[in-house]
């Protein structure tokens, strides 16, 4: 019996650590395409669902996926691809709320829950030298909306609404909550 999360990414594996449960990590190849005409809460569950699914796994595992997007305005902001995209990710969210929501499905057996966590942000009105210096960091180039607001963009954010660990991409309570639900025998006294 294992506990699997379904990532590569470097912040997932940290926050999965506070749980202090052996895991290991399979990530999952998918295609990540989100339907721009549907809610994008709804997407990002897919995602995170599809993820989950498309782990390989024993009977008995147990599987942690998520998927966390930016949005403003009802637009998605991804990962950027270049410099120029995120400077321009960080224009649209400068001086502006937005949310940050991540999917999360785990999956055990034929049984699965999926939900979506929703954190509002404030981030302060930045001016172009600052946007510029944060990019050249190099740290908004593999992060949803082009920040992490554990690093640099902490400096950005002027509100928080919600959970904290959410925005750097895995909803520790919510999933907490889950697990102990659907994995207590797995999770012992850890939770």
């Amino acid at each position: 019996m294992n506990l699997i999360l379904a990532s590569a990414s470097p912040r997932r594996k940290e926050l999965m650590g506070l749980f202090h449960v052996p895991f290991v990590i399979r990530a999952a190849d998918i295609d990540e395409t989100m339907d721009p005409s549907l809610p994008p809460e709804r997407e990002v569950a897919r995602i995170s669902s599809l993820k989950a699914a498309a782990t390989p796994r024993e009977a008995d595992d147990v599987v942690v996926a998520a998927d966390t997007i930016v949005v403003c305005d009802g637009k998605v902001l991804g990962k950027p691809r270049t410099e120029d995209e995120a400077a321009a990710m960080l224009r649209s969210l400068s001086g502006r709320a937005h949310q940050v929501m991540t999917g999360v499905t785990v999956l055990r057996g034929d049984k699965a829950h999926t939900c979506t966590e929703i954190t509002d942000i404030h981030f302060r009105e930045l001016t172009e030298r600052e946007i510029l210096a944060y990019v050249a960091t190099g740290e908004p180039m593999d992060k949803a909306g082009a920040y992490g607001i554990q690093g640099g963009a902490a400096l950005f954010c002027t509100a928080l609404e919600g959970d904290y660990y959410n925005v750097v991409g895995l909803p520790v309570c919510r999933l907490g909550q889950i697990l102990r639900e659907m994995a207590p025998d797995m999770m012992g006294e850890n939770l």
